[in-house]
């Protein structure tokens, strides 16, 4: 496996949810001061999107043959980090800590199926113009796990937590199962409007269970992140115990792998089938690079590897807690300061925009490679969001979105939420008729 010009196994981000009530990451009015929580989850909605940036523009391997350091800090961490932070907007745009009700949740899932449809469309579109082989566009399974977050927006956080953790230990091990026999592709072709046409079954395989973020997997991200949103998150000592818990959980799987595979034995059982297929230097780039969503299932003992983007139950662990604690930190950072954090919250605040101009701009052919092209989209980047938000509430496509899912939302809500008649009293204190 060897690395091009972004390397063959690509990573992408996630758009900032815009919100369906006021208050949301990515619906500040301007001129207004958005509160350190807010700049603080956008902040880290930045730091995702230029690790992203990194991850793309910047080789995998270096000429030494070493893991580059882009990749080390941010292959299979950033798109991670997205998706956490994606249920987060999830929970803070479907009442944030009080969650939906019978009556207010048919609204609520109504605007995150548009929302779905409009993501999962602009990912399509970008598909059919950006080469695999440079970015991997991970919007189509996004619009996926927004449909698998429907059904549990009246969850609580503990029932949201123990979904997580039933997901992280349990699906990639049924992935594993299903995927028996199979081979793990270098590349994953990105998906279009052609392939929804004539292969429906195989794009849902695909996004489900078998791309490079498969979603049946990533939900894990998706709840921890609902669960995360309706938290007390104004609380300082709330952000604390998030933080602590991500760095916590993040040694836990460290120490697991290291135990399974270096004290168990796991190790020399990996690398005796692996060779059967790859080479010792081969395998030791994949352990350091990552894989494409998926591993082989030649061994089980792959589910015990943290390799970036292997969906295994110790990578799913890893990069949740890693995911925790950079949020927690940025929010932490926020209540101290919002000015240090204004340019990531900036770009963090209109993801979908930007994420959608950086793979344009990647894919354009006479945008430079490696670190010029990154230092000039990242300016780019910057001072779209710098200019555009100080006139704008949201991004160009953050408004689109918003404005669909509130109208959708609206309509619905018009038809299953009681109307509120308003009494009016005439002069002697009698019930006026309407």
């Amino acid at each position: 496996m060897t690395a091009s010009r972004q390397s063959s196994l690509p990573h992408a981000c996630e758009p900032a949810p815009s919100g369906d009530v006021s208050g949301t990451p990515s619906s500040t009015a301007p001129g207004l001061r958005p509160s350190a929580r807010l700049v603080g989850i956008d902040a880290a909605r930045g730091i995702a999107l230029f690790g992203m940036m990194a991850v793309h523009n910047i080789t995998a391997v270096d000429d030494d043959g070493e893991v580059s350091l882009a990749w080390t800090l941010a292959a299979g961490k950033s798109a991670a980090l997205f998706a956490l932070l994606a249920g987060v907007g999830v929970a803070f745009a479907t009442g944030r800590r009080q969650r939906p009700t019978a009556r207010t949740w048919p609204g609520y899932a109504a605007a995150l199926l548009v929302r779905a449809l409009i993501i999962g469309g602009v990912g399509l579109l970008l598909g059919a113009v950006v080469p695999a082989d440079f970015a991997s566009v991970i919007l189509p399974y996004y619009a996926l796990l927004f449909v698998f977050a429907i059904p549990l927006l009246t969850l609580s956080s503990r029932a949201l937590i123990a979904l997580a953790a039933t997901i992280t230990v349990v699906m990639p091990v049924l992935s594993h199962w299903l995927r028996s026999g199979t081979e793990v592709r270098d590349t994953v072709p990105n998906l279009a409007f052609g392939d929804l046409v004539s292969a429906p079954g195989q794009v849902l395989r695909e996004l489900a269970l078998t791309g490079v973020y498969p979603a049946l997997s990533w939900m894990a991200y998706l709840c921890v992140g609902m669960a995360v949103g309706r938290a007390l998150l104004t609380s300082r000592r709330t952000v604390v115990l998030i933080t602590l818990t991500g760095a916590g959980l993040a040694v836990a799987a460290q120490t697991i792998s290291w135990f399974l595979l270096d004290v168990l034995g796991g190790r020399a059982e990996l690398e005796a089938v692996a060779s059967r297929s790859m080479t010792s230097g081969e395998l030791a780039e994949v352990m350091g690079v990552g894989w494409t969503g998926t591993t082989p299932t030649d061994t089980g003992w792959w589910l015990a590897t943290l390799a970036p983007h292997s969906t295994t139950p110790l990578d799913l662990a890893f990069t949740i807690g890693l995911g925790l604690v950079v949020l927690g930190v940025c929010i932490l950072v926020g209540r101290a300061t919002t000015a240090l954090l204004r340019p990531l919250a900036a770009a963090g605040s209109m993801t979908l925009t930007l994420y959608s101009l950086h793979l344009l701009l990647l894919s354009w052919s006479v945008m430079p490679d490696g670190g010029t092209g990154l230092l000039i989209q990242t300016v780019l980047v910057l001072a779209f969001a710098l200019v555009w938000g100080r006139y704008h509430a949201r991004g160009p496509l953050e408004e689109v979105v918003a404005q669909a899912t509130g109208a959708v939302r609206r309509r619905v809500r018009s038809m299953t939420e009681p109307r509120r008649e308003v009494l009016v009293l005439d002069d002697d204190g009698r019930v006026r008729a309407p």
